[in-house]
């Protein structure tokens, strides 16, 4: 009842690939959107569209005057970074940097430090290629443009992004989790700064598409497809 839309992805493009479409609301009480290209390739460069960027708007749906492109007002105006692909995870750490995951083209996935205004190359750079074989230069050919802090060769398929806080698991307190589709995994990723690598991954046998932490500290994992399931990961020494 009563609902308001304050945000659209524009343009409308049909298909239904490349949503990205991840929600997060940050330590300031901004809402962060991550919008996918939706397989356009180009308007992830393009500063006309929202598609392939992170969105920063106030909780009403409105533009903070402080966001790197506020002054050209429009779509533009929502913009903290742009050059993304198909963004599936974002999630703040305990410093406040926002962090997100998204999947490259054929291999190349990424763990991107999202930072204001900046353009993370998509389609002009990637550290994987395009599905039909054509080459992507690698991000280190552009060093204007922003590099990932981790990326995977071959693909992970990373659907979502948790950095863990809780209790249950003292020892990944401050980890990123990031649920591996392709991988049917578990990964998790150790932070030194901005600096970022893989520590750890977990085969679970199947797609994993969503990963939360609870308010308990337990781990949740949500399984893709049919027959997925929804599970509940404790230490070893619990009796759940």
């Amino acid at each position: 009842e009563q609902q308001e839309i304050i945000w659209r992805q524009q343009p409308k493009v049909t298909g239904r690939g490349h949503f990205g479409q991840r929600l997060a609301f940050g330590p300031k009480g901004y809402l962060w959107i991550s919008s996918g290209e939706r397989q356009q390739f180009d308007p992830a460069q393009d500063l006309q569209t929202n598609l392939g960027k992170i969105i920063r708007l106030n909780p009403d749906g409105s533009t903070p005057s402080d966001n790197p492109f506020a002054d050209q007002g429009g779509v533009t105006a929502q913009i903290w970074s742009y050059g993304h692909r198909n963004p599936l995870g974002i999630a703040f750490d305990a410093q406040g940097r926002l962090w997100n995951t998204e999947m490259g083209p054929a291999h190349g996935d990424e763990l991107n430090l999202v930072i204001r205004g900046a353009n993370y190359g998509y389609p002009l750079v990637s550290n994987g290629n395009h599905y039909d074989g054509r080459k992507i230069p690698d991000h280190s050919t552009r060093p204007d443009l922003e590099a990932p802090k981790e990326y995977w060769i071959p693909s992970i398929a990373p659907s979502s992004l948790l950095i863990y806080s809780g209790n249950l698991f003292p020892e990944w307190r401050g980890s990123a989790l990031i649920g591996g589709l392709v991988s049917q995994s578990l990964i998790r990723v150790t932070f030194d700064g901005t600096s970022a690598h893989e520590a750890e991954r977990f085969a679970m046998g199947t797609r994993i598409r969503a990963v939360e932490q609870g308010p308990d500290g337990a781990i949740w994992l949500l399984e893709d497809g049919d027959g997925g399931r929804l599970i509940k990961l404790t230490p070893k020494d619990t009796t759940e």
